[in-house]
């Protein structure tokens, strides 16, 4: 994320790496990188780690949900991802177990805390690879995760093709007249979803009838990452390692895919030749639709409720309109 939130303070960092993996953590420093969860830079003596802070309250999927099944959700996949880790896939960046040997600590009753290994590299932003080379490095790395036994990481959740604030969305989309809460962007995004309310209507309707399609062919679900776009990379002397495993499932192999195919068509038939697994085009829909529906389902919650104006709402309106473009459906 880029704001710092401002109910975690450095001192709650070198706290919570001393009592989660009995480290005397020192240099603590926020770090403005990705989007999704906070992170800072520590070191431990002579050892350098990285700190992700994930928010439950921006993991909970539907009113009925609660923090500590958001809490489960999450140390499931990265416990999934030190499986795979563990299995022989050094380039799986897990997080380190706690000394009670649990994959994250819990730091109060909102936030939860991962620690990683210090990994010098480059990183990347979001967006396409820019060289058949790159991509075909990620390539081979996903083709290695979906090859590995689903038995190898018993803790993988099965993909139930839930967009996020589904109930919040589709309330919002009924109600035309309601007034949306105190925040800069409130008006343009309310403004927004309803000029394309019918289509909205229309394309999550295509959805579900994707899912029933895809969800009858639990025979060809493998481990996936969930979304190894470029700015989940690092470039390092070892090769190209993913990073950020908290969307990690068990899923149809087109979920780790379908960016990719995108970007170069051949992606398709060069995956197929490596695995022996024909690409089913109606599964590369279903994860294009889903990433443009979770995108305008939880913003349009985000500028729905109360919120200011900051690099991450910024970030968070471009990122709306973009994905609200019916001509992307």
């Amino acid at each position: 994320m880029f704001t710092r939130p401002d109910d975690l303070t450095d001192a709650d960092i070198v706290h919570a790496v001393g009592d989660g993996w009995g480290l005397r953590a020192t240099d603590v420093e926020w770090a403005p990188v990705g989007f999704g969860s906070h992170h800072w830079h520590a070191r431990s003596d002579d050892t350098r780690w990285f700190v992700s802070v994930d928010d439950l309250d921006t993991r909970l999927r539907h009113r009925s949900d609660d923090r500590s099944m958001a809490a489960m959700r999450l140390t499931d996949a990265l416990t999934t991802a030190r499986a795979l880790y563990d299995s022989g896939l050094d380039f799986v960046v897990a997080p380190t177990p706690t000394r009670a040997g649990t994959i994250v600590h819990r730091i109060d009753d909102r936030y939860v805390a991962a620690l990683y290994d210090h990994i010098d590299g480059t990183t990347h932003r979001w967006g396409a690879y820019p060289t058949d080379a790159e991509r075909s490095a990620v390539l081979e790395r996903i083709t290695a995760i979906h090859a590995v036994p689903a038995a190898r990481a018993p803790t993988a959740r099965r993909d139930d093709f839930l967009i996020p604030r589904r109930d919040e969305l589709i309330e919002t989309l009924s109600d035309t007249h309601a007034t949306w809460g105190a925040g800069p962007f409130a008006e343009p995004a309310r403004t927004l979803l309803h000029a394309h309310h019918d289509a909205l209507r229309r394309v999550l309707e295509r959805y579900d009838l994707l899912v029933n399609k895809v969800a009858a062919r639990p025979d060809r679900w493998v481990l996936t990452h969930g979304e190894p776009h470029r700015g989940n990379t690092i470039d390092t002397s070892h090769g190209v390692a993913l990073i950020d495993w908290d969307t990690a499932l068990l899923a149809p192999p087109e979920r780790d895919l379908w960016t990719l195919i995108d970007e170069d068509a051949g992606v398709a038939g060069e995956y197929s030749e490596c695995t022996g697994t024909p690409i089913d085009p109606v599964a590369v829909e279903l994860y294009r639709l889903w990433w443009d529906l979770c995108e305008i389902s939880l913003y349009a919650s985000e500028f729905h409720a109360p919120h200011e104006d900051t690099d991450d709402t910024q970030v968070a309106w471009a990122k709306l309109q973009i994905c609200l473009d019916p001509t992307r459906w």
